[in-house]
Protein backbone atom coordinates (compact mmCIF):
# COMPACT_ATOMS: atom_id res chain seq x y z
CA UNK A 1 0.00 0.00 0.00
CA UNK A 2 1.50 3.36 -1.12
CA UNK A 3 2.66 5.89 1.84
CA UNK A 4 4.06 9.04 1.43
CA UNK A 5 5.93 8.82 4.68
CA UNK A 6 8.41 6.46 2.60
CA UNK A 7 9.82 9.10 0.57
CA UNK A 8 10.81 10.54 3.95
CA UNK A 9 12.04 7.04 5.64
CA UNK A 10 13.88 7.06 2.38
CA UNK A 11 15.73 10.89 3.02
CA UNK A 12 16.43 9.55 6.35
CA UNK A 13 18.66 6.76 5.16
CA UNK A 14 21.57 9.21 4.39
CA UNK A 15 21.34 10.51 7.89
CA UNK A 16 23.35 10.48 10.78
CA UNK A 17 20.67 10.50 13.34
CA UNK A 18 18.01 8.08 14.73
CA UNK A 19 14.70 7.91 14.07
CA UNK A 20 11.35 8.22 15.68
CA UNK A 21 8.09 7.47 13.80
CA UNK A 22 5.00 8.56 16.07
CA UNK A 23 1.46 8.71 15.24
CA UNK A 24 -1.76 6.93 17.38
CA UNK A 25 -2.07 3.56 16.71
CA UNK A 26 -3.13 1.38 13.79
CA UNK A 27 -2.03 4.17 11.44
CA UNK A 28 0.42 1.61 9.66
CA UNK A 29 4.33 2.37 11.48
CA UNK A 30 5.43 -0.61 11.82
CA UNK A 31 4.37 -2.06 8.51
CA UNK A 32 5.68 0.99 6.41
CA UNK A 33 9.27 0.88 8.67
CA UNK A 34 9.60 -3.30 8.35
CA UNK A 35 8.92 -2.78 4.11
CA UNK A 36 11.18 0.10 4.38
CA UNK A 37 13.99 -2.20 5.94
CA UNK A 38 13.65 -5.10 3.66
CA UNK A 39 13.58 -3.27 0.71
CA UNK A 40 16.85 -1.13 1.61
CA UNK A 41 18.46 -3.25 3.72
CA UNK A 42 17.33 -6.55 2.99
CA UNK A 43 18.56 -9.02 6.05
CA UNK A 44 20.70 -6.57 8.10
CA UNK A 45 17.78 -5.34 10.84
CA UNK A 46 16.93 -6.33 14.00
CA UNK A 47 13.68 -5.76 15.17
CA UNK A 48 12.34 -5.99 18.89
CA UNK A 49 8.33 -5.26 20.00
CA UNK A 50 9.18 -3.77 23.45
CA UNK A 51 5.53 -4.43 24.09
CA UNK A 52 5.17 -7.64 22.95
CA UNK A 53 8.83 -9.17 24.00
CA UNK A 54 8.92 -8.84 27.99
CA UNK A 55 12.32 -10.35 27.50
CA UNK A 56 13.74 -7.23 25.55
CA UNK A 57 11.26 -4.55 27.45
CA UNK A 58 13.37 -6.02 30.77
CA UNK A 59 16.51 -6.09 29.02
CA UNK A 60 16.19 -2.15 27.51
CA UNK A 61 15.10 -1.17 31.14
CA UNK A 62 18.16 -1.53 32.77
CA UNK A 63 21.00 -0.44 30.19
CA UNK A 64 24.02 0.59 31.53
CA UNK A 65 25.82 1.71 28.88
CA UNK A 66 26.15 1.92 24.70
CA UNK A 67 27.85 -1.06 24.59
CA UNK A 68 25.19 -2.95 27.42
CA UNK A 69 22.82 -2.04 24.73
CA UNK A 70 23.74 -3.82 21.77
CA UNK A 71 25.05 -6.46 23.44
CA UNK A 72 21.53 -7.36 24.98
CA UNK A 73 19.62 -6.54 21.87
CA UNK A 74 22.56 -9.02 20.13
CA UNK A 75 21.55 -12.12 23.04
CA UNK A 76 17.95 -11.58 22.69
CA UNK A 77 17.98 -11.29 18.89
CA UNK A 78 20.32 -13.74 17.84
CA UNK A 79 21.47 -12.02 15.38
CA UNK A 80 24.88 -10.77 14.15
CA UNK A 81 24.90 -6.94 14.51
CA UNK A 82 27.39 -5.37 11.69
CA UNK A 83 28.62 -1.80 12.38
CA UNK A 84 27.79 0.86 9.57
CA UNK A 85 25.53 -1.99 8.36
CA UNK A 86 22.86 -2.91 10.85
CA UNK A 87 19.90 -1.35 11.26
CA UNK A 88 17.99 -1.40 15.32
CA UNK A 89 13.94 -1.06 15.00
CA UNK A 90 12.41 -1.09 18.51
CA UNK A 91 8.79 -0.76 18.39
CA UNK A 92 6.43 -0.08 20.96
CA UNK A 93 8.91 2.31 22.25
CA UNK A 94 6.62 3.76 24.74
CA UNK A 95 7.01 1.32 26.87
CA UNK A 96 10.50 1.92 27.55
CA UNK A 97 10.89 5.62 26.81
CA UNK A 98 14.42 5.67 28.25
CA UNK A 99 15.73 4.70 25.40
CA UNK A 100 14.56 8.17 23.60
CA UNK A 101 16.22 9.87 26.44
CA UNK A 102 19.72 7.95 25.81
CA UNK A 103 19.82 8.22 21.84
CA UNK A 104 22.30 10.53 22.22
CA UNK A 105 24.93 8.79 23.38
CA UNK A 106 23.84 5.48 21.28
CA UNK A 107 24.43 7.79 17.95
CA UNK A 108 27.39 9.34 19.12
CA UNK A 109 29.22 5.65 20.44
CA UNK A 110 28.21 3.46 17.92
CA UNK A 111 28.21 2.69 14.85
CA UNK A 112 24.41 1.52 14.10
CA UNK A 113 21.67 3.37 12.92
CA UNK A 114 18.31 3.36 15.28
CA UNK A 115 14.46 3.67 14.43
CA UNK A 116 11.99 3.51 17.43
CA UNK A 117 8.18 3.35 16.52
CA UNK A 118 5.43 3.92 19.07
CA UNK A 119 1.95 5.05 19.90
CA UNK A 120 1.01 7.39 22.66
CA UNK A 121 4.46 8.86 22.38
CA UNK A 122 3.04 12.24 23.38
CA UNK A 123 1.42 11.26 26.65
CA UNK A 124 4.50 9.11 27.49
CA UNK A 125 7.34 11.43 27.04
CA UNK A 126 5.48 14.70 28.62
CA UNK A 127 7.64 13.86 32.08
CA UNK A 128 11.00 13.50 29.88
CA UNK A 129 13.16 15.55 30.86
CA UNK A 130 16.05 15.58 28.03
CA UNK A 131 14.84 14.62 24.56
CA UNK A 132 17.99 14.61 22.36
CA UNK A 133 17.60 17.43 20.08
CA UNK A 134 19.57 17.21 17.34
CA UNK A 135 20.19 13.07 17.13
CA UNK A 136 16.96 12.28 16.26
CA UNK A 137 14.55 12.74 13.39
CA UNK A 138 10.70 12.87 14.23
CA UNK A 139 8.35 11.77 11.62
CA UNK A 140 4.64 11.97 12.66
CA UNK A 141 2.46 9.38 11.01
CA UNK A 142 -1.32 9.41 10.28
CA UNK A 143 -3.86 7.54 8.75
CA UNK A 144 -4.18 7.61 4.28
CA UNK A 145 -5.04 10.66 3.22
CA UNK A 146 -7.60 11.05 0.49
CA UNK A 147 -4.66 10.87 -2.17
CA UNK A 148 -3.43 7.58 -0.64
CA UNK A 149 -6.74 6.54 -0.26
CA UNK A 150 -7.34 6.79 -4.21
CA UNK A 151 -3.76 4.96 -5.53
CA UNK A 152 -4.77 2.28 -3.07
CA UNK A 153 -8.01 2.15 -5.10
CA UNK A 154 -5.85 1.87 -8.36
CA UNK A 155 -6.05 5.80 -9.56
CA UNK A 156 -3.40 6.56 -11.83
CA UNK A 157 -0.96 9.24 -11.67
CA UNK A 158 -2.08 10.71 -14.63
CA UNK A 159 -5.33 11.63 -13.61
CA UNK A 160 -4.16 13.14 -10.07
CA UNK A 161 -2.47 15.21 -12.42
CA UNK A 162 -4.97 16.18 -14.07
CA UNK A 163 -6.78 17.46 -11.06
CA UNK A 164 -3.59 19.11 -9.44
CA UNK A 165 -3.64 20.98 -12.66
CA UNK A 166 -7.33 21.99 -11.89
CA UNK A 167 -6.78 23.20 -8.55
CA UNK A 168 -3.76 25.18 -9.29
CA UNK A 169 -5.32 27.05 -12.26
CA UNK A 170 -8.99 27.08 -10.64
CA UNK A 171 -10.41 25.02 -13.93
CA UNK A 172 -13.39 23.23 -14.16
CA UNK A 173 -12.93 19.46 -14.00
CA UNK A 174 -14.49 16.90 -16.32
CA UNK A 175 -18.03 16.47 -15.42
CA UNK A 176 -17.38 12.07 -15.25
CA UNK A 177 -14.06 12.48 -13.64
CA UNK A 178 -15.77 15.12 -10.93
CA UNK A 179 -18.30 12.90 -10.30
CA UNK A 180 -16.47 9.93 -10.18
CA UNK A 181 -14.03 11.83 -7.61
CA UNK A 182 -17.15 12.76 -5.63
CA UNK A 183 -18.26 9.05 -5.03
CA UNK A 184 -15.11 8.33 -3.89
CA UNK A 185 -15.19 11.14 -1.15
CA UNK A 186 -18.24 9.90 0.04
CA UNK A 187 -16.27 5.89 -0.03
CA UNK A 188 -13.64 7.79 1.87
CA UNK A 189 -15.80 9.06 4.35
CA UNK A 190 -17.29 5.74 5.62
CA UNK A 191 -14.12 4.12 5.35
CA UNK A 192 -11.75 6.29 6.50
CA UNK A 193 -7.13 6.25 5.87
CA UNK A 194 -6.35 3.33 8.10
CA UNK A 195 -4.66 0.53 6.71
CA UNK A 196 -6.37 -2.30 7.85
CA UNK A 197 -9.30 -0.90 6.79
CA UNK A 198 -9.04 0.30 3.82
CA UNK A 199 -7.26 -3.39 2.86
CA UNK A 200 -10.93 -4.96 4.32
CA UNK A 201 -12.60 -3.11 2.13
CA UNK A 202 -10.10 -3.68 -1.18
CA UNK A 203 -10.34 -7.43 -0.34
CA UNK A 204 -13.57 -7.92 0.22
CA UNK A 205 -15.98 -4.79 -1.01
CA UNK A 206 -18.23 -5.40 2.17
CA UNK A 207 -19.33 -2.43 4.15
CA UNK A 208 -20.12 -5.06 6.99
CA UNK A 209 -16.52 -6.27 7.44
CA UNK A 210 -15.69 -2.57 7.37
CA UNK A 211 -17.62 -1.82 9.97
CA UNK A 212 -16.21 -4.94 12.07
CA UNK A 213 -12.91 -4.16 11.36
CA UNK A 214 -13.79 0.19 12.35
CA UNK A 215 -15.12 -0.87 15.76
CA UNK A 216 -12.55 -3.13 16.35
CA UNK A 217 -9.90 -0.35 16.44
CA UNK A 218 -12.31 2.03 18.30
CA UNK A 219 -11.91 -0.63 21.31
CA UNK A 220 -8.29 -1.02 20.86
CA UNK A 221 -8.49 2.87 21.43
CA UNK A 222 -10.57 2.61 24.46
CA UNK A 223 -8.50 -0.45 25.83
CA UNK A 224 -5.12 2.04 25.65
CA UNK A 225 -7.14 4.70 27.63
CA UNK A 226 -7.99 2.43 30.54
CA UNK A 227 -4.49 0.75 30.45
CA UNK A 228 -2.47 4.05 29.90
CA UNK A 229 -4.18 6.81 32.28
CA UNK A 230 -5.73 4.62 34.76
CA UNK A 231 -6.65 7.87 37.29
CA UNK A 232 -8.48 9.55 34.25
CA UNK A 233 -9.75 7.03 31.94
CA UNK A 234 -13.77 7.09 32.82
CA UNK A 235 -13.18 11.04 32.25
CA UNK A 236 -11.43 10.29 29.01
CA UNK A 237 -13.58 7.62 27.58
CA UNK A 238 -16.49 9.91 27.85
CA UNK A 239 -15.15 12.51 26.05
CA UNK A 240 -13.96 10.23 23.31
CA UNK A 241 -17.22 8.61 23.12
CA UNK A 242 -18.98 12.47 23.08
CA UNK A 243 -17.10 13.52 19.94
CA UNK A 244 -19.59 12.14 17.32
CA UNK A 245 -22.46 13.92 19.22
CA UNK A 246 -20.89 16.91 19.69
CA UNK A 247 -19.63 17.65 16.13
CA UNK A 248 -23.21 16.92 15.52
CA UNK A 249 -24.44 20.34 17.24
CA UNK A 250 -25.17 23.59 15.30
CA UNK A 251 -21.81 24.82 16.01
CA UNK A 252 -19.91 21.47 16.47
CA UNK A 253 -18.13 23.24 19.31
CA UNK A 254 -17.56 21.12 22.08
CA UNK A 255 -19.86 21.86 25.01
CA UNK A 256 -18.29 21.00 28.53
CA UNK A 257 -21.75 20.74 29.96
CA UNK A 258 -22.35 17.96 28.03
CA UNK A 259 -20.12 16.14 30.56
CA UNK A 260 -20.87 18.02 34.23
CA UNK A 261 -22.58 21.41 34.32
CA UNK A 262 -20.89 21.79 37.21
CA UNK A 263 -16.73 21.75 36.59
CA UNK A 264 -14.98 23.47 34.30
CA UNK A 265 -12.60 23.46 32.07
CA UNK A 266 -9.41 23.05 33.94
CA UNK A 267 -10.56 19.97 35.29
CA UNK A 268 -10.95 18.80 31.81
CA UNK A 269 -8.16 19.95 30.22
CA UNK A 270 -5.60 17.13 30.55
CA UNK A 271 -8.50 14.44 29.40
CA UNK A 272 -8.61 16.71 26.28
CA UNK A 273 -4.73 16.99 25.81
CA UNK A 274 -4.37 13.07 26.32
CA UNK A 275 -6.18 12.89 23.80
CA UNK A 276 -4.23 15.37 21.54
CA UNK A 277 -1.20 13.67 22.57
CA UNK A 278 -2.08 10.00 21.73
CA UNK A 279 -3.01 11.67 18.90
CA UNK A 280 -6.44 9.86 18.75
CA UNK A 281 -8.01 13.36 18.36
CA UNK A 282 -8.01 16.77 16.66
CA UNK A 283 -8.34 19.48 18.17
CA UNK A 284 -9.52 22.93 16.22
CA UNK A 285 -9.46 26.26 18.51
CA UNK A 286 -11.10 29.51 18.17
CA UNK A 287 -9.17 32.18 16.53
CA UNK A 288 -10.55 35.91 17.77
CA UNK A 289 -8.66 37.48 15.00
CA UNK A 290 -7.91 36.51 11.32
CA UNK A 291 -4.55 37.35 12.00
CA UNK A 292 -1.01 35.93 11.18
CA UNK A 293 0.23 34.01 13.33
CA UNK A 294 -3.17 32.60 14.43
CA UNK A 295 -1.90 31.11 17.43
CA UNK A 296 -1.60 34.31 19.31
CA UNK A 297 -5.41 34.95 19.03
CA UNK A 298 -6.25 31.42 19.90
CA UNK A 299 -8.82 30.99 22.42
CA UNK A 300 -7.69 27.38 24.64
CA UNK A 301 -11.27 27.40 25.69
CA UNK A 302 -13.12 27.30 22.74
CA UNK A 303 -12.36 24.36 20.34
CA UNK A 304 -13.79 21.51 18.41
CA UNK A 305 -12.74 18.43 18.65
CA UNK A 306 -12.39 16.13 15.76
CA UNK A 307 -11.58 12.35 15.50
CA UNK A 308 -8.16 11.48 13.87
CA UNK A 309 -9.97 8.90 11.26
CA UNK A 310 -13.43 9.55 9.87
CA UNK A 311 -13.77 6.41 9.07
CA UNK A 312 -13.79 5.52 12.81
CA UNK A 313 -15.76 8.42 13.28
CA UNK A 314 -18.88 7.55 10.99
CA UNK A 315 -18.41 3.69 12.86
CA UNK A 316 -18.93 5.74 16.13
CA UNK A 317 -22.60 7.02 15.57
CA UNK A 318 -23.38 3.41 15.73
CA UNK A 319 -26.13 3.94 12.81
CA UNK A 320 -26.06 0.84 11.05
CA UNK A 321 -27.34 2.50 8.09
CA UNK A 322 -24.97 5.51 8.10
CA UNK A 323 -23.00 3.98 5.00
CA UNK A 324 -26.04 3.55 3.36
CA UNK A 325 -27.02 7.07 3.56
CA UNK A 326 -23.93 8.64 3.25
CA UNK A 327 -23.41 6.58 -0.38
CA UNK A 328 -27.11 7.79 -1.50
CA UNK A 329 -26.15 11.26 -0.33
CA UNK A 330 -29.78 11.59 2.15
CA UNK A 331 -30.73 14.86 4.02
CA UNK A 332 -31.91 13.39 7.49
CA UNK A 333 -28.10 13.40 8.84
CA UNK A 334 -25.17 15.99 9.36
CA UNK A 335 -22.87 15.23 6.39
CA UNK A 336 -21.13 18.66 7.18
CA UNK A 337 -19.96 17.28 10.75
CA UNK A 338 -18.54 14.13 8.78
CA UNK A 339 -17.31 16.36 5.61
CA UNK A 340 -15.61 18.47 8.02
CA UNK A 341 -13.48 15.94 10.00
CA UNK A 342 -12.39 14.69 6.39
CA UNK A 343 -10.77 18.50 5.67
CA UNK A 344 -9.37 18.65 9.35
CA UNK A 345 -7.68 15.33 9.43
CA UNK A 346 -6.52 16.21 5.70
CA UNK A 347 -5.04 19.40 7.00
CA UNK A 348 -3.55 18.08 9.77
CA UNK A 349 -1.73 15.48 7.68
CA UNK A 350 -0.28 18.38 5.51
CA UNK A 351 1.03 20.22 8.82
CA UNK A 352 -1.67 22.80 9.39
CA UNK A 353 -2.72 23.85 12.37
CA UNK A 354 -6.19 23.79 13.05
CA UNK A 355 -8.29 27.31 13.90
CA UNK A 356 -12.19 28.43 13.38
CA UNK A 357 -13.14 32.04 13.10
CA UNK A 358 -15.96 32.76 15.53
CA UNK A 359 -18.18 36.06 14.96
CA UNK A 360 -21.24 36.36 17.76
CA UNK A 361 -23.30 38.29 15.14
CA UNK A 362 -22.43 36.19 12.30
CA UNK A 363 -21.55 32.77 12.86
CA UNK A 364 -18.55 30.97 12.55
CA UNK A 365 -16.16 29.87 9.63
CA UNK A 366 -15.12 26.55 9.62
CA UNK A 367 -11.44 26.52 9.53
CA UNK A 368 -8.76 29.10 9.29
CA UNK A 369 -4.76 28.57 8.05
CA UNK A 370 -1.96 29.87 7.29
CA UNK A 371 -1.48 29.56 3.72
CA UNK A 372 1.26 31.02 1.28
CA UNK A 373 2.08 33.79 3.88
CA UNK A 374 -1.35 34.86 4.72
CA UNK A 375 -4.81 33.79 6.50
CA UNK A 376 -7.09 31.77 4.16
CA UNK A 377 -10.90 30.69 5.83
CA UNK A 378 -11.91 27.90 4.43
CA UNK A 379 -15.68 26.77 4.15
CA UNK A 380 -16.95 23.15 3.86
CA UNK A 381 -20.14 22.87 2.54
CA UNK A 382 -22.20 19.29 1.77
CA UNK A 383 -25.20 20.63 0.87
CA UNK A 384 -26.99 22.87 -1.99
CA UNK A 385 -26.88 25.58 0.25
CA UNK A 386 -22.86 26.10 -0.89
CA UNK A 387 -23.05 29.65 -1.56
CA UNK A 388 -24.58 31.01 0.98
CA UNK A 389 -22.11 31.87 4.29
CA UNK A 390 -23.23 34.45 5.93
CA UNK A 391 -19.94 34.80 8.67
CA UNK A 392 -17.54 34.21 5.88
CA UNK A 393 -19.09 37.16 3.71
CA UNK A 394 -18.54 39.09 7.11
CA UNK A 395 -14.88 38.03 7.10
CA UNK A 396 -14.07 38.86 4.16
CA UNK A 397 -16.00 42.36 3.62
CA UNK A 398 -14.56 43.27 7.26
CA UNK A 399 -11.11 41.78 7.57
CA UNK A 400 -7.86 41.95 5.14
CA UNK A 401 -8.75 39.06 3.43
CA UNK A 402 -7.80 38.35 0.40
CA UNK A 403 -9.39 35.07 -0.88
CA UNK A 404 -11.31 32.35 0.58
CA UNK A 405 -11.72 28.69 -0.20
CA UNK A 406 -15.47 27.30 -0.32
CA UNK A 407 -15.17 23.04 -0.61
CA UNK A 408 -18.44 21.13 -1.35
CA UNK A 409 -19.76 18.64 -3.81
CA UNK A 410 -20.10 21.33 -6.79
CA UNK A 411 -17.28 21.95 -9.39
CA UNK A 412 -14.79 24.49 -9.63
CA UNK A 413 -15.81 27.93 -9.88
CA UNK A 414 -13.93 31.62 -8.71
CA UNK A 415 -15.34 34.86 -7.89
CA UNK A 416 -14.04 38.08 -6.77
CA UNK A 417 -12.56 36.60 -3.46
CA UNK A 418 -14.33 33.11 -3.10
CA UNK A 419 -12.62 30.02 -5.10
CA UNK A 420 -15.08 27.10 -5.03
CA UNK A 421 -13.40 23.96 -5.31
CA UNK A 422 -14.75 20.18 -4.93
CA UNK A 423 -14.12 19.01 -1.58
CA UNK A 424 -11.58 16.43 -3.33
CA UNK A 425 -9.57 18.94 -4.08
CA UNK A 426 -8.96 19.63 -0.49
CA UNK A 427 -5.81 17.00 -1.06
CA UNK A 428 -3.92 19.34 -2.64
CA UNK A 429 -4.00 22.31 -0.26
CA UNK A 430 -0.41 21.78 1.26
CA UNK A 431 1.84 23.68 3.98
CA UNK A 432 4.84 24.97 2.04
CA UNK A 433 8.05 24.34 3.52
CA UNK A 434 10.74 26.78 4.23
CA UNK A 435 13.31 26.69 1.64
CA UNK A 436 16.68 27.15 1.33
CA UNK A 437 17.77 31.12 1.59
CA UNK A 438 21.19 32.22 2.02
CA UNK A 439 21.79 35.23 2.80
CA UNK A 440 25.32 36.75 3.64
CA UNK A 441 25.59 40.45 5.64
CA UNK A 442 28.61 41.96 5.11
CA UNK A 443 30.42 43.27 8.13
CA UNK A 444 34.09 44.51 6.56
CA UNK A 445 33.27 48.12 6.66
CA UNK A 446 31.94 47.87 10.20
CA UNK A 447 35.25 46.00 10.95
CA UNK A 448 37.38 48.61 9.20
CA UNK A 449 36.12 51.60 11.20
CA UNK A 450 37.49 50.32 14.93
Amino acid sequence: MFRKVFDKLLKWKNSKKALLVTGARQVGKTYIIREFLRREYGDDYVELNLLENDLAKQALENITSSEDLILRISAISKKELRENRTVIFLDEIQVCSNVITAIKFLVEKTKFKYIMSGSLLGTELTDIRSIPVGYMEVINMYPLDFEEFLIANGLNEKVLQYLADRFENCEKVDDVIHTSLISLFQMYLIIGGMPAVVQKYLDTKNIKTVVEEQFNINQLYKLDISKYDKENKLLINEIYDLIPSELNNQNKRFILKDLNENLKFKRYENSFLWLKNAGVALPCYCADEAKIPLKLSKSSNLFKLYHCDVGLLSCMYMDENLQIKILNNETDINFGAIYENAVAQELVSKGFDLYYYRNKKNGEVDFLIEYRGRVVPLEIKSGKNYKRHNALDHLLNNCNIEMAYVFSNQNVEKTDKEIYMPIYMIMFLKRELVKDSIYSINISKINSRV
